[in-house]
């Protein structure tokens, strides 16, 4: 995986933001977080949404794993991070896990964006969760 995500990477960075592969387009955010146990700095790109001027909103599918992909806890233990976005560039944010009265909703975009969204969720019994990144 990490090969894939630093071609994803590489590509996004290459391109202004825009991935061709798997048809991404421009719906992806880099993600620089530090890990939780390691305190090293990491990349992964995420599919966002774009809420509003100042928030995105990612989903911690991992492609319907039983547990949360690793960014997901070092999002939760260090909030403070930055995204590259194909139209901002590089933004300071800070994570919010959302609380399930706003991640049902939330959710509810994910899916109807994306029939591998809807896949993800038929895969676990976790419910995924969901996290604002609002512009610092």
């Amino acid at each position: 995986m990490p090969d894939w995500n630093q071609q994803i990477v590489d590509e996004f960075r290459a391109n202004g933001g825009t991935v061709t592969t798997m048809g991404f387009g421009r719906g992806l955010v880099l993600l620089h977080h530090v890990g939780a146990r390691s305190g090293t700095e990491r990349v992964s790109p995420v599919a966002a949404i774009r809420d509003d001027a100042d928030t995105w909103l990612v989903a911690a599918s991992k492609g319907g794993a039983p547990d949360h992909p690793a960014w997901f806890h070092n999002l939760v233990a260090h909030p403070d991070v930055e995204i590259e976005t194909p139209d901002d560039g590089v933004v300071p944010v800070r994570a919010r896990v959302l609380p399930r009265e706003e991640r049902d909703p939330a959710w509810a975009r994910f899916t109807a964006m994306s029939e591998g969204f809807r896949s993800y969720e038929e895969k676990t019994d976790r419910v995924i969760p969901v996290l604002e990144l609002r512009r610092r």
